[in-house]
C-alpha cells in the first residue's frame, strides 16, 4: 500500500475561514482532513487556497506529482465572477491538465463544471444541512465512486446553486428532488473528475453549527426560513438524522475515491 500525496484546495476566502474559526467551527479543509484520517491510509497533504494565497506557483509547479486532488466547499457563488472566483476557475483548469484524479465536492464540483464548459445557476430550492433521498441512477450504480453505497440515501449538504449544464461527455450519477445533478463524472485532458453536490466529509453536527452561525443570514438574506422557530424545527430534523446515520456509509465516497487512485 503506497503513500498517497493529496492536494486539498480550500474554496473559502481566508476571511470566511477566520469567521468560522473565531466561533469554533473548523474550516472545510480541517474537516476534510479529519474525515480522511478515519480512512486507514497513509496520506500526505498539501493545501492551497487559489483565492487567498499570494503565491501558488510552488504548488502549480508540482501538480502532476499528486496522486489526487480534493476541492471542497465554499460560501461563494460562481456566477458572481469576482477576481477571487476567476482565480479558482483558472487554477481548476490547470489542475484538469495536470492532476489525474479529482474529487470535487459541492463548490468544488461547480468550479470543475464551469472550468470544463458546463454551467451553474442559482437553484430554485436549497439544501441546508441535509440532502434528502439522493437516488443513484444506473450510471452511478456501476461507477466505482458508489461501490457498496446504498442506492437511496441522505447526506450532509449546504447549497443554493446547482449544475444546469454538464461539461462535454459528463454523465450524471445521482439526483434528488432539489438538484437533478447530485453527482457526476467526466474526463478531460486524461483527468478523471468525480463531482458531488453534497458533503460526505462533513458530519451533521458541523452542519447544525453552520446553520446556527448563519441563522440571521438564512432568515433575512437567503429567505430560507421565516423565523427562528423554523430554523429550530429544521435543526431538529437533522438531529433525528444523526440518530440513524451511519458514518461508514456517509463517508464511503471518500473511501472509494482513495481506493480508485490507489489502484
Amino acid at each position: 500500500m503506497k503513500d498517497l500525496n493529496i492536494l486539498i484546495v480550500e474554496g473559502n476566502l481566508r476571511e470566511e475561514n477566520k469567521n468560522f474559526t473565531d466561533v469554533g467551527i473548523p474550516t472545510h479543509t480541517d474537516t476534510l482532513k479529519d474525515s480522511l484520517s478515519y480512512i486507514d491510509r497513509k496520506i500526505n497533504f498539501d493545501v492551497v487556497n487559489p483565492s487567498s494565497d499570494k503565491n501558488i506557483e510552488p504548488v502549480m509547479s508540482k501538480l502532476s506529482n499528486y496522486h489526487g486532488l480534493i476541492w471542497g466547499g465554499s460560501s461563494l457563488n460562481i456566477y458572481n465572477n469576482t477576481p477571487e472566483i476567476i482565480n479558482q476557475i483558472q487554477f481548476m483548469k490547470a489542475c484538469q491538465n495536470k492532476v489525474k484524479h479529482i474529487l470535487a465536492i459541492c463548490w468544488g464540483m461547480q468550479v470543475a463544471v464551469t472550468a470544463a464548459g458546463g454551467e451553474v445557476k442559482k437553484s430554485n430550492s436549497s439544501q441546508i444541512g441535509i440532502a434528502n433521498e439522493i437516488l443513484i441512477n444506473q450510471d452511478g450504480l456501476v461507477n466505482p465512486i458508489y461501490l457498496n453505497k446504498v442506492n437511496r440515501f441522505n447526506s450532509p449538504a449546504f447549497n443554493f446553486d446547482e449544475v444546469v449544464k454538464l461539461p462535454h461527455n459528463a454523465i450524471c450519477l445521482a439526483s434528488n428532488k432539489v438538484n437533478k445533478i447530485q453527482s457526476l463524472y467526466f474526463e478531460i485532458n486524461k483527468t478523471r473528475i468525480w463531482g458531488l453536490q453534497y458533503h460526505p466529509e462533513i458530519p451533521y453536527e458541523k452542519m447544525i453549527n453552520l446553520i446556527e452561525f448563519r441563522k440571521e443570514r438564512l432568515i433575512k438574506v437567503r429567505k430560507a426560513f421565516k423565523d427562528e422557530g423554523e430554523v429550530k424545527k429544521h435543526i431538529s430534523i437533522i438531529k433525528d438524522e444523526i440518530t440513524v446515520s451511519n458514518k461508514e456509509q456517509r463517508i464511503l465516497e471518500l473511501k472509494n475515491w482513495i481506493n480508485i487512485i490507489e489502484n
